[in-house]
């Protein structure tokens, strides 16, 4: 037990020793560090690291490591945001909302037109007669009558010509009525003995089933034809208001144009005014062409194709040469429809052989109206492209109607002379002006005028 202290004590003081010279190494190596630091400063920023040795790296091993310290923020004011969004997405944000705009006000706009559609459609076909009757009436005025009577003989004689046609239209309907119903019955049933004879394997009982489909179908919807019947007198009471209002409008437009005209430039901005004038009379020669062009073309198909089917023998040549002339007004889609009709009568009355001649008859006619006549007629004067025609009349016939595929194209065809016309007008602006020269310096020929008197 007594050689345990003494152990002990020997321990301590190992361990006192040790730590003494770990002390003693600890203020050598700080003492170093702190020596290599001043020599950095004095020799300045740019001066090369002190060679190390053994002791150098040891002390290097050593010494802590400090997180490099991060950088202050910017004291200034900070950007604008705007500018940190990338300059595509600006732009289309930008055309984003104005064509959201634009698209909110046509919505509005087409709300308007259809809360008071009978007034625009009423407006709209005045435009077009307007424009078929005024060279009569110009040409009355240089002959001597006076504006006032020549307006009203020309407008008075349009509208009893167009009421002549439907009274003739009507009149020879209901005289051929009951000889059109026997030719159509006898037609279905020369029709059914061609099916069950024909190698389509059509069978009597097939044929009786569809029959019934249709006396039923006819059946289920009695009340919603004969709501329909109901709202045809309403219809008619719109037709009668619609015609009053475009027989009006024409009177008005015919005598007084030039005045209306004018009156409408006073509510266009000053800065728009010129090019709002210039683009008018562009505007109605376009829509004169196109409604005088249309109405030659249409009278020439009519004839051409009446005088087919009546030496076909087909019932109601005449007619069905009245309602050619009318479909006509609807570009394409109009003639197709006129033409099936005309082919429809001609099969249910004289048989398949007279239904293909007809066909032969309107496709000739057509495919000369397409390629002769809408060139030579028409000209430059309505430069729209056919596909623009198609998807415009479908455009306006599921927005109006048959009244908006009536005018649709004429509608499409004044726009582009419009939108033509302010361009280059646009265009000739930009080249004054960039011809023009700087403000404060005087013109070319003022300039050299003193040398010229000199």
């Amino acid at each position: 037990m007594s050689r345990v202290p003494g152990w002990l004590g020997r321990l301590g003081a190992g361990l006192t020793e040790m730590s003494e010279r770990l002390n003693e190494r600890r203020a050598e190596v700080e003492k170093e560090h702190a020596d290599s630091a001043d020599r950095v400063d004095s020799a300045g920023p740019g001066a090369p690291a002190p060679a190390g040795g053994p002791a150098a790296d040891a002390s290097a091993a050593e010494s802590p490591v400090l997180p490099a310290p991060r950088p202050a923020p910017p004291s200034g004011p900070r950007p604008d945001p705007a500018q940190a969004v990338p300059w595509g997405v600006r732009v289309a944000a930008e055309a984003g909302w104005r064509l959201l705009v634009l698209a909110g006000t046509v919505w509005v706009l087409m709300r308007v037109i259809s809360a008071v559609q009978l007034v625009v459609f009423a407006f709209v076909i005045a435009l077009l007669v307007t424009a078929l009757l005024q060279p009569t009436v110009a040409r009355l005025t240089r002959r001597g009558v006076p504006r006032g009577p020549a307006t009203a003989l020309t407008a008075i004689s349009g509208f009893v010509v167009i009421g002549l046609m439907g009274w003739f239209v009507t009149w020879q309907v209901m005289e051929n009525i009951d000889t059109l119903s026997n030719q159509i019955q006898s037609g279905i049933d020369d029709l059914r003995n061609w099916l069950l004879k024909s190698p389509f394997h059509v069978t009597d009982k097939q044929i009786n089933q569809i029959a019934k489909n249709l006396r039923e179908a006819i059946g289920a919807n009695a009340d919603q034809i004969t709501s329909a019947g109901l709202e045809g007198v309403q219809v008619i009471v719109e037709a009668l208001a619609g015609i009053l209002l475009v027989f009006f409008s024409t009177l008005f437009l015919l005598y007084d144009g030039k005045r209306i005209w004018e009156w409408f430039l006073k509510l266009v901005p000053a800065a728009a005014r010129p090019g709002v004038a210039g683009a008018g009379p562009r505007a109605w020669r376009t829509l004169t062409a196109y409604v005088r062009g249309t109405v030659l073309v249409a009278l020439i198909d009519a004839i051409f194709i009446g005088i087919g089917i009546y030496f076909l023998d087909v019932p109601m040549a005449v007619p069905l040469a009245v309602f050619i002339f009318l479909f006509s007004f609807i570009p394409l889609v109009g003639a197709v429809a006129s033409g099936a009709l005309a082919v429809i009568v001609a099969l249910v009355t004289q048989g398949v052989f007279t239904a293909l001649m007809t066909l032969v008859v309107v496709l000739a006619v057509q495919q000369i109206e397409g390629h002769v006549l809408q060139p030579f007629i028409l000209g430059r004067a309505v430069r729209v492209h056919p596909l623009a025609v198609v998807l415009t009349v479908a455009a306006g016939g599921m927005v109006a109607g048959i009244g908006g595929a009536v005018v649709a194209v004429p509608l499409v065809a004044v726009t582009n002379t419009v939108v033509g016309y302010l361009r280059q007008y646009s265009e000739e602006i930009q080249r004054q002006k960039a011809a023009a020269p700087p403000a404060g310096e005087p013109a070319a020929e003022n300039a050299e005028a003193p040398a010229h008197q000199g």
